[in-house]
């Protein structure tokens, strides 16, 4: 089964929906059924792709696609141009890392579209007006058009029933995979730190990240003595719409030398923040998926989060899950200041969420799809798709839009 992943974003750094393509690509390379897997992706993104997907394997090919900056462009891309390279490749399957832009019957094959959440709906501040409608808008046309969509948590998969329920029956439910990780490193950030203790949030600068009042929680802390007075919050994340409304805090609230923000860091160096972080605070509002509160689980981190139900979902039974609703601030203070006093958890695993059992589902899913697709009345001229470039010997001469990197 040749399939190729289509994870082209704006991201400069590694992003919530880079590192799903990553781990989806480390999933597939696990099964024999894969017999070609390419992985496109922009050129800004070529490099830290390749570090977080981090494999030798002769089936995997990185390419870099033909593309200058801009929504527009990236949208215009999916819709023109990802078609004719996934018929240039020879795809059985093309996976949207993503939901983009794509026409109904323009691919040679079957389309997959992981669904991360709704948030076009659910939270239009992440987004801003009138740019929501114009996100909305490419949701639901990728998710109309898409032969089938992944839905990254049964909370995202309820999400979409209740905003798109005539879609439902073509979604199933597949959750990111979760693994140990690379070895620790230190980052440059700590490197003068000498066992001096931190909390973590790893969120980018987004409303429902809840990040100012993951500050404001660790202010109200500070102040009432309940953690450590030499304590930091270290939030990794890409900056975003909250910015500027965080910063205006940390300095009215005289946190610049006790919040440290960081981006870009590298998965190595997100794995030491995970071993060494007192605990993990994820106040989020809402979730497609609890990805941080997963790792710091793995990790062997204690958590302190919100009780939604993403993270009702990955979280175990000594993660401390607390009430956004009255007294929300106080109640995870808390929270925080009880986790201090219970000694660190153990490494908790769970089988459902290995690489090992997520390329079960998605190749289940394939299979399906495939197989479906085999029985269906096929017009003649989707059978014998006109070549568009000719495949040289010593790889593959692609269509105008992809360059290919090679092998890792």
């Amino acid at each position: 089964m040749k399939v190729v992943i289509a994870a082209v974003s704006s991201n400069r750094s590694l992003s919530g929906v880079s590192r799903h393509a990553a781990n989806l690509a480390k999933c597939l390379l696990i099964r024999p059924e894969i017999s070609a897997l390419h992985v496109l992706v922009a050129p800004w993104e070529l490099e830290y792709l390749k570090n977080a997907i981090s494999r030798s394997d002769r089936r995997l090919r990185i390419h870099a696609v033909s593309l200058r900056p801009g929504t527009l462009r990236r949208n215009i891309w999916y819709y023109r141009t990802l078609p004719a390279i996934a018929e240039q490749l020879q795809a059985d399957l093309v996976h949207l890392a993503y939901p983009s832009l794509i026409g109904r019957d323009a691919f040679p094959c079957p389309t997959v579209v992981t669904l991360h959440d709704l948030y076009p709906y659910d939270i239009a501040s992440n987004f801003g007006f009138p740019k929501v409608l114009f996100n909305r808008v490419v949701l639901r046309q990728c998710l109309k058009n898409a032969t089938s969509i992944a839905c990254v948590s049964d909370a995202t998969r309820g999400r979409l029933g209740t905003i798109m329920p005539r879609l439902l029956p073509k979604a199933e439910t597949i959750c990111n995979c979760a693994e140990g990780g690379p070895p620790p490193r230190k980052p440059p950030f700590a490197a003068s730190w000498n066992e001096q203790p931190f909390l973590l949030c790893v969120a980018q600068h987004r409303r429902n990240k809840n990040v100012l009042f993951a500050l404001r929680v660790f202010h109200s802390a500070l102040a009432s003595g309940q953690i450590a007075p030499t304590m930091r919050l270290v939030i990794v994340g890409l900056p975003g719409p909250e910015s500027a409304e965080i910063f205006r805090f940390v300095r009215r609230a005289d946190l610049q030398h006790r919040a440290v923000f960081v981006d870009g860091i590298s998965d190595a160096e997100l794995a030491w923040c995970y071993r060494h972080a007192e605990l993990l605070l994820a106040p989020s509002i809402i979730e497609g998926f609890g990805l941080p509160v997963l790792e710091a689980q793995l990790a062997g981190c204690r958590v302190v989060c919100s009780d939604i139900a993403a993270f009702r979902e990955v979280g175990s039974a000594g993660c401390r899950l607390v009430s956004l609703g009255p007294g929300a601030e106080h109640n995870f203070a808390l929270a925080i200041a009880e986790a201090l006093r219970t000694r660190r958890p153990a490494a908790t695993t769970q089988a459902r969420l290995s690489p090992a059992a997520i390329a079960g589902q998605y190749l289940v899913l394939y299979g399906t799809i495939l197989n479906r697709q085999t029985t269906d009345s096929v017009p003649e001229s989707a059978a014998q798709p006109q070549r568009i470039c000719e495949v040289g010997q010593r790889g593959t001469s692609l269509a105008p839009g992809v360059s290919t990197s090679g092998r890792l």
